[in-house]
Formats: C-alpha cells, sequence, structure tokens
C-alpha cells in the first residue's frame, strides 16, 4: 500500500501514510485531523473497526494506524478548534495535515510593516517565491514528534521531507490536545 521505510520508526511511517493519503485526495484540500491509535491493541479491542481498516491480517504487529475525525469546522482558526480537542485513553497520538503558502527565508526581510493579518496573507499569495507546502505533523501523548512536510511543485514521494522539529508551533498544538 505505502512506499513507506520498514526501518522508519512507527511514528515516521504514521505520518508518512497520512502524508501519502493526503496526496492521493489532491491540493487544495481542507486540514484533516486524526487520531493515532495502537495498531495491535485495535486488532485486539475493536477486531470489527480493524477488519474495516484491513488490519486483520497484516504482518506488523507493532505500529500506528491513522484513523481519520470529522471534519474541521470551516471559518474556526485552527488553534482555537485544537482547543477543544478531548482524546479518549485508547488515542495514543493524533496528526493533522494542513496546507499552507510558504516564502523562503530571502523574501522575509521584504514584508512590508504594519499590515493586518488578512492583508499579510494576501501579500504572501501574491509573492512571486511563494511555495504551496503540505505539512503533516503527528504527536504522540509521551511527547514524541515528527512531521512530513511536500512542496506542491515536488509532488513525489522521494521529495518529501521528514524530520521532528520541521513545524514546531503545530506540534506543540498538537500535543496541548492531551495536556490534563
Amino acid at each position: 500500500m505505502s512506499n513507506t521505510p520498514m526501518a522508519a520508526s512507527p511514528l515516521t511511517r504514521a505520518v508518512l501514510e497520512i502524508d501519502e493519503y493526503a496526496s492521493g485526495l489532491g491540493w487544495d484540500q481542507p486540514a484533516r485531523l486524526f487520531a493515532l491509535v495502537d495498531t495491535a491493541r485495535l486488532r485486539t479491542q475493536e477486531p470489527g473497526l480493524a477488519n474495516q481498516l484491513g488490519l486483520d491480517n497484516s504482518p506488523e504487529v507493532s505500529g500506528l494506524t491513522p484513523i481519520e475525525q470529522e471534519e474541521i469546522p470551516a471559518g474556526k482558526p485552527l488553534d482555537e478548534f485544537l482547543g477543544t480537542i478531548a482524546w479518549p485513553d485508547a488515542v495514543v497520538g493524533c496528526a493533522l495535515t494542513v496546507e499552507r503558502l510558504m516564502l523562503p527565508p530571502s523574501a522575509e526581510t521584504s514584508v512590508p510593516e504594519g499590515l493586518s493579518e488578512a492583508q499579510l496573507a494576501k501579500w504572501v499569495a501574491e509573492h512571486p517565491d511563494r511555495q504551496e507546502v503540505r505539512m503533516s505533523v503527528a504527536v504522540l501523548r509521551d511527547g514524541a514528534r515528527e512531521s512530513a512536510l511536500r512542496l506542491r511543485e515536488k509532488d513525489s514521494p522521494t521529495e518529501v521531507l521528514t524530520g521532528s522539529d520541521l513545524v514546531p508551533g503545530l506540534a506543540e498544538a498538537l500535543a496541548a490536545t492531551f495536556a490534563d
């Protein structure tokens, strides 16, 4: 099903699986939220759901299974929405995939001062060096983090960047959904 390297950690494999899933849906998609559950525990406790997800005879005993959540409400800021989430104990982590426009660091020096958030978004959207990027970020209750970044202009599984600190702000916001 996926081109995910088996040597990668379960969290890295999960974030790459989510990136691949999002990639299959195409660009210009809304943000998507996923619960991460322990695959072995899911198979034991929810055999029907595991079967639906095609996990019944998967050779991988350990690992994380991403389960897409309901749609994120349109028009509500992402950080506000994340602040409303409480996960059940069975959820060991969560992940989010979201598209953004980014500027190269060289462009940051030319950002006009005093712009409102809406004006800044418009300025970035019209900048000739802007790049569309899809960010998939996953965090576990224990604090582990992983991200995958895919540029629209380099839309290939071999061009996906991964790392634990690529999108620290989003990772923090996701980790906060597990805070008591």
